[in-house]
């Protein structure tokens, strides 16, 4: 026996009814991981662009959330020869360390 029109409307509509279940079911689901990633990264809906300010600050230079912005200090010791300079901080650069090893002291460097 051929399917007719009816036939065929119930069996979409059968359908549609069940997709909708599956549907529910999913949603479910993926709202549960959406709300435990919430949690675990302590995000706002603003960090989810749903308007305003982000509760933490993207720094795109790092790419992470709350990152420091790196801070030029300024030159406390030049090099007479090349020009370079050192602010002081962190390890000795070679013209320093080869200088100090000539004889000049660091206050003959002082900028």
């Amino acid at each position: 026996m051929a399917r007719t029109y009816a036939d065929i409307q119930k069996e979409i509509a059968a359908l549609q009814k069940s997709a909708e279940a599956l549907r529910h079911k999913e949603v479910a689901g993926v709202i549960e991981r959406i709300k435990t990633a919430i949690r675990t990264y302590g995000l706002s809906a603003t960090d989810l662009g749903f308007g305003g300010k982000p509760a933490v600050p993207l720094n795109p230079a790092k790419g992470r959330r709350g990152a420091k912005k790196k801070t030029v200090s300024a030159a406390m010791y030049r090099d007479p020869d090349s020009g370079k300079t050192w602010s002081g901080h962190g390890r000795r650069p070679g013209w320093f360390v080869s200088a100090l090893a000539a004889g000049k002291t660091a206050d003959e460097l002082h900028a």
